[in-house]
């Protein structure tokens, strides 16, 4: 098999790979725009925030699955299956409420480092879960975050809880999202209805607590939004993840929290000492190591002739 080169990809495959880089672009762009969004919904408070995020993302997605008609899926997803959903759907929703949390109390740049730090996780969790065996400059970058962990915690003179939540919650909902046999619209829209009447319960029981109805035409259109802007950005996605490489969708999201890190400094200034700065360089080395290792085991495979 000859090497391939950019010569050897047909036209309609780069015009294809050219829309699935833009949507990924988009997609990470929105998600890292989400700092300057959740504070919009003040009064509000997160728990509720959380809740309204739930149940209008449900009802976007209900809304979307019924027009594809896409009921199949559901109908065939076995016991075992409804039960990583259910799991899936408690992760999310920590992760979930654990950001609109740090952005709302102005904890941005500590959100940011969650997800810097999420892809190393994650592969940490395919190595003690998974039994994949990871590649010495892997186990390198995991190591540096560790040391960029330490050097953050006596930074904050805590533990970085949310960063560490963040990041847990994400990596471990990947992992379960590897073993539902459903499309990214349809896990979602599932781990939705599992959770969605618990969050409705809850948003009844506030009463003239719940802000929905008590501050504003102008606030109730923002949080009916929560719902759009839940799931425009998935969608993005998908249509990005099915054009282009993985290894070229994983370079993508660190746009997201690099975006999250320059709102969180820039704009809303949260404070950076200069051991911060230390500890984020630290994280920030540790990706370019696993970066660069990602894009090289690629290539490899790419040039690899086929047996």
């Amino acid at each position: 098999m000859p090497p391939l080169t950019t010569s050897s990809i047909s036209s309609p495959e780069v015009h294809t790979q050219g829309r699935g880089v833009t949507y990924g672009v988009l997609a990470y762009v929105l998600w890292g725009l989400f700092p300057a969004y959740w504070p919009l919904l003040v009064p509000a408070q997160p728990i509720e925030v959380l809740a309204h995020r739930i149940v209008w993302s449900f009802v976007t997605l209900a809304i979307a699955v019924a027009i594809l008609r896409r009921w199949r899926p559901f109908l065939e997803l076995s016991g075992k299956g409804w039960l990583i959903v259910t799991a899936a759907a408690v992760l999310i929703t920590v992760n979930w409420g654990t950001y609109i949390y740090a952005v709302n109390t102005r904890h941005v740049v500590e959100s940011a480092l969650g997800y810097f730090i999420t892809p190393l996780v994650s592969v940490a969790l395919g190595m003690i879960f998974l039994k994949e065996r990871l590649r010495l400059l892997q186990t390198v970058a995991i190591g540096v975050v560790v040391i960029a962990v330490i050097v953050l915690t006596i930074d904050y003179g805590r533990m970085p809880v949310i960063s560490l939540v963040l990041a847990g919650s994400f990596g471990i909902y990947g992992l379960l999202k590897k073993k539902v046999p459903l499309d990214a619209v349809s896990s979602l829209t599932a781990e939705s209805a599992v959770i969605a009447p618990i969050a409705l319960i809850y948003l009844l029981t506030l009463g003239s607590a719940n802000t929905f109805t008590t501050a504003g035409t102008g606030h109730t259109l923002m949080i009916l939004s929560t719902g759009i802007i839940t799931v425009i950005p998935l969608l993005l996605f998908g249509a990005g993840a099915q054009r282009i490489p993985l290894t070229t969708m994983g370079m993508l999201q660190y746009l997201a929290p690099i975006l999250q890190f320059a709102w969180g400094v820039f704009v809303v200034h949260e404070p950076m000492p200069a051991s911060r700065w230390i500890g984020f360089a630290l994280v920030w080395f540790a990706l370019a190591i696993f970066t660069f290792d990602a894009v090289r085991n690629r290539r490899k495979q790419l040039l690899a002739p086929v047996e």
